[in-house]
C-alpha cells in the first residue's frame, strides 16, 4: 500500500503536511515522540478524508530508531513513496554554555535521522522509479548563524546532501527537495528558547510554507525558500562576503540575548 511518511508530524509544519496530504488522498504514516497528539490526528483524518492513517510514537534521535521505523513498515505492508524527514528542533546561545548532549542529539534527529531516513526509502524509490522526498531545511542553511550554530550548520548540511541526491536521482523520476522556510508559527521557537529573543514579526504560516513546498514538487524545484523575504534574504546572503553576515547577525542577536539575560 502506498504511504507518504511524515516525521515531526504531531505539530507545526509536519501536521500542516498531514492534513494537505490527507486532503488529497495520501495514506499516512505519522511519526513523533507524542503518541497521544498522533492518535488525535489520524483518528481526525481518518474520518474526515477515508485514507489510511498509521501512528508510530518514536523518538528519531535515539540510536537505531531510523531501522525501526523502517522494519515497522515493511512489516505493515507500506510502500513508501512520499517521505518528509520533517522531525528536528533548534538551540539558541553562546555555543560554549549550551548544553552539549542536546547539541549532539540535535545533530542526531536533524543530520543523522534524516540521512538514515532517506537512504532506507530511497532505496526502494529507485526500485519503484517514482517517488518524493522533502527534508526540511531552513532559510538559515545559506550562511553561518552566531548563537544558533549548531542549528544553523544541520541545516547548511541538510540544504547540500539534499541538492546533491537530488541531482544523482533526477533521471530515476524521483522528485528531492530541500525546503527552506523562514521563521514559522510553530514551537519551535519555543522549544528552542528563543521566544523573548528573536521576537519575529509577520512570520509564515505552516500552511503558506506546506503549499510552497508542494509547488515546488510539481515543479520539480529542488531548494524552495519559503516567502519572499527569506528568498531575498537568502540571495543577499549568499552573494555578500561571509563575514560581513555573521557580523551583522550577531551584532542582533548579542544584544538581545544580553538583555534577555538581564530581565
Amino acid at each position: 500500500m502506498k504511504a507518504t511518511l511524515i516525521t515531526g508530524a504531531s505539530s507545526g509544519i509536519g501536521e500542516a503536511f498531514a492534513r494537505r496530504l490527507a486532503r488529497e488522498k495520501h495514506n499516512l504514516v505519522l511519526v513523533a515522540r507524542s503518541k497521544e497528539r498522533l492518535e488525535q490526528i489520524a483518528e481526525e483524518l481518518i474520518s474526515k478524508h477515508q485514507i489510511i492513517a498509521e501512528v508510530i510514537a518514536l523518538d528519531l534521535s535515539e540510536p537505531g530508531s531510523d531501522k525501526v521505523l523502517f522494519e515497522t513498515t515493511e512489516s505493515k505492508g507500506f510502500q513508501v513513496n512520499w517521505l518528509i524527514n520533517n522531525a528536528g528542533f533548534g538551540s539558541m546561545g553562546y555555543f560554549s554554555e549550551l548544553n552539549l548532549e542536546k547539541e549532539l542529539q540535535m545533530i542526531r534527529l536533524n543530520i543523522e535521522a534524516l540521512v538514515a531516513l532517506t537512504h532506507h526509502y530511497l532505496r526502494k524509490m529507485r526500485e519503484m522509479r517514482e517517488g518524493v522526498i522533502i527534508n526540511v531545511s531552513s532559510a538559515a542553511s545559506f550562511q553561518p548563524v552566531p548563537f544558533m550554530a549548531t542549528y544553523a550548520a544541520t541545516k547548511a548540511f541538510v540544504t547540500s546532501f539534499t541538492a546533491a541526491i537530488a541531482e544523482e536521482n533526477r533521471p530515476f523520476g524521483i522528485v528531492i527537495q530541500a525546503l527552506c522556510p523562514g521563521a514559522t508559527q510553530t514551537n519551535f521557537f519555543e522549544r528552542a528558547n528563543m521566544n523573548r529573543v528573536i521576537g519575529i514579526k509577520g512570520m509564515q504560516t505552516p500552511e503558506q510554507v506546506v503549499e510552497t513546498s508542494l509547488k515546488a514538487v510539481r515543479r520539480k524545484k529542488v531548494v524552495p525558500v519559503s516567502g519572499f523575504t527569506n528568498y531575498i534574504s537568502s540571495i543577499v546572503g549568499s552573494i555578500t562576503p561571509e563575514w560581513i553576515v555573521t557580523r551583522a547577525i550577531s551584532s542582533v542577536l548579542r544584544s538581545r540575548i544580553e538583555k534577555n539575560e538581564r530581565q
